[in-house]
């Protein structure tokens, strides 16, 4: 049982095309998880420096051209729930990268089994 050579260039293509847009993706998915562990290591150290003020000190948060006066436990608390959407979101472009690079390898073994002698 032989597949026509027509579907077999179609077949070819669509793969060829779903293993480039995977790739594609991969790399975006990468750099938007180097930029979210950024945030987060900025997100650490500005944290580290916060604690290291006593507890009566007010801090001053950058809010548009100005800054507006804080009380430390109110930024602590905003520092953290910042640190756990970033957690968060980190997580998810993983497992988005984990489906990617599974489909890119997918499209690969589709294409290797293609080009293989006898067509399966």
């Amino acid at each position: 049982m032989s597949i026509p050579p027509e579907t077999l260039q179609k077949l070819l293509q669509e793969i060829e095309q779903k293993a480039a847009f995977s790739q594609q993706q991969i790399s975006i998915v990468k750099s938007q998880i180097a930029a979210k562990n950024r945030e987060s290591r900025i997100l650490q150290l500005t944290t580290s420096e916060v604690d290291a003020l006593p507890d009566s000190t007010n801090v001053y948060e950058g809010v548009g051209k100005m800054f507006v006066l804080s009380p430390r436990k109110d930024v602590k608390k905003r520092l953290g729930a910042e640190n756990e959407e970033l957690k968060s979101d980190i997580s998810a472009l993983e497992k988005k990268l984990h489906y990617l690079e599974t489909t890119y390898k997918n499209s690969q073994d589709g294409i290797q089994r293609l080009l293989r002698p006898g067509g399966s």
